[in-house]
């Protein structure tokens, strides 16, 4: 019953956005109303949960604070831009046939499907009535809150590096950045791990490791990481500082995992 509630607000939720897009002219708001639909997610099925675990809160108070910083922070960045260059590019490549239906079908029903996906520990543990706490439920939150640091403070010190007109055209390799090349896109990853980690308290729950491994894979091998190295691969300092950064886990060889 809650599996069912979930899509179907979830359908209604991006078909509005998408109502609302083509009045816009603007695809991209759909990258605002992502972390947004996690916490419509976690809310839905802790409102409808029998019996509040002190593990459902936990995961929907982190969910909640990982949901709104990233909108808050894309919202600061992207409203009264024009449309992401992402999706210009898909515009071209539609071109006349069916645009409509494409950017649809293409952004927002996928968008809403990948998002269920990966939402999968969450509606678990707003599903379970087991309240039991184990180490690595306790773990679990250890590696959020440190894929939180890595998500946020690589914002904020990509933020702080591009509002310094000295620095435009260079590429920021200080700080967090000097870790891994991507230390936005590994907090992200890291901090679903640990979602599933913290939801991880029956054997039920067990297959809930698909929601992490998805946004892991979309972000290495989809929709982030490979999309800016495409975008800087040509330039001298680019390759440089990819011989000698990992490519997304910190610490692990010249070009990481």
């Amino acid at each position: 019953m809650t599996i069912t509630l979930i899509a179907i607000v979830l359908f209604i939720y991006f078909t509005a956005l998408f109502l609302w897009a083509q009045a816009l002219q603007n695809n991209s708001i759909v990258d605002l109303a992502w972390g947004i639909g996690f916490v419509l997610v976690a809310f839905l099925g802790y409102l409808v949960m029998p019996q509040k675990t002190t593990v459902a809160s936990i995961t929907v108070l982190l969910v909640t604070i990982w949901g709104l910083r990233l909108f808050f922070h894309l919202a600061k960045r992207n409203i009264g831009k024009p449309e992401d260059y992402r999706y210009v590019q898909m515009r071209k490549r539609w071109g006349n046939h069916f645009p409509r239906l494409k950017a649809y079908l293409n952004v927002f029903v996928l968008q809403g499907a990948l998002l269920m996906i990966v939402s999968i520990p969450i509606i678990l543990v707003t599903t379970s009535e087991n309240n039991k706490f184990y180490f690595w439920n306790f773990l679990g939150i250890l590696v959020w809150l440190v894929g939180f640091f890595f998500e946020v403070m690589g914002d904020y010190q990509l933020t702080q590096f591009k509002s310094n007109k000295n620095n435009k055209g260079k590429l920021l390799t200080e700080g967090l950045w000097s870790l891994t090349r991507h230390p936005n896109y590994f907090g992200e990853a890291l901090g679903w791990w640990g979602i599933y980690l913290l939801t991880l308290n029956t054997t039920r729950n067990l297959w809930g490791f698909i929601g992490p491994l998805t946004i892991t894979l979309l972000l290495l091998f989809v929709s982030g990481v490979p999309l800016l190295e495409k975008k800087y691969k040509e330039r001298p300092d680019f390759i440089e500082y990819a011989n000698k950064t990992p490519k997304f886990v910190p610490f692990i060889g010249k070009k990481g995992l």
